[in-house]
């Protein structure tokens, strides 16, 4: 554990390229003991959302790890129904008091869907932003179109969109529409739910470096400039996923992993823009 205290992720843009995920992290107990495990383990970035039902917890669990709340940075996301221009405020607020917390590093736009509406969202997130509730604004599983739309509203590339990324998801698009631009990608279960572990061509890469299929997916996802975001509940995961920071895989490895021809979504809700 020692080891794993002295060693950082990657920075983009001030933002560590390795957090945790808390979807589904939904026993309270669990998620706040988690979240503090993990960040006394070394990671640096906590993930939420209003709609996980856990902010509490999650703000439980950052008030009693031994981290200074100022060295963790910490996201969370407004949910359709919420994305009215008020309801983005008042809601925004009552994340705040459940996460115990002044303002948070970074507030997404969970979907482009409910009842978002580019300008009345967007001009709340930015006021957040000027009342200092917020450092910076963000988008999840928004498309280029929307990204397109986002910044024509904003006058600047929102700083992150967060997408479901991993080797059997790669998004090349979204890869290549965020180079050159002021836009972050975070990728969310970068596990695929676990379907990673039975693609062989990861499970060759992993036996090569005498290392887990999950590190492997986490280094991949780091190769591409992406963050990652994986969940995971119990001390040996937690850890685990946190040591792909040492999986450094060369060119051949991305290669062998590029050239799988394993596909698969895992997160596909009928009000997805895809859809």
């Amino acid at each position: 554990m020692s080891q794993n205290e002295q060693r950082r992720a990657p920075l983009a843009n001030g933002m560590p390229m390795l957090g945790l995920g808390t979807w589904q992290n939904d026993d309270a107990a669990q998620c706040a003991e988690s979240v503090r495990t993990a960040l006394e383990a070394g990671y640096r970035h906590i993930d939420t959302a209003q709609a996980y039902g856990n902010e509490e917890a999650v703000g439980r669990g950052i008030e009693e790890a031994d981290v200074p709340r100022e060295d963790v940075f910490l996201a969370t996301k407004v949910w359709i129904e919420n994305l009215a221009h008020d309801d983005v405020i008042s809601t925004t607020e009552e994340s705040l008091e459940n996460l115990g917390v002044d303002s948070v590093d970074l507030l997404y736009v969970h979907w482009p869907a409910g009842e978002y509406d580019a300008e009345e969202t967007l001009s709340a997130l930015q006021q957040l932003r000027e009342d200092g509730l917020i450092d910076d604004i963000g988008v999840s599983n928004f498309e280029p179109r929307h990204l397109d739309e986002a910044r024509d509203v904003l006058g600047e590339d929102p700083f992150a969109n967060q997408v479901e990324l991993h080797p059997l998801l790669p998004q090349e698009e979204l890869r290549e529409y965020a180079e050159g631009r002021d836009l972050e990608l975070v990728g969310y279960s970068p596990l695929a739910r676990g379907e990673v572990f039975d693609v062989p061509e990861i499970q060759a890469v992993a036996e090569k470096h005498g290392v887990s299929e999950a590190q492997v997916s986490l280094a991949w996802v780091r190769e591409k400039g992406v963050t990652a975001i994986p969940k995971a509940t119990s001390e040996s995961h937690i850890v685990d996923n946190f040591e792909s920071l040492a999986v450094d895989l060369d060119d051949e490895d991305v290669a062998k992993i590029d050239g799988s021809d394993a596909r698969e979504r895992q997160v596909d809700p009928g009000f997805a823009p895809w859809n």
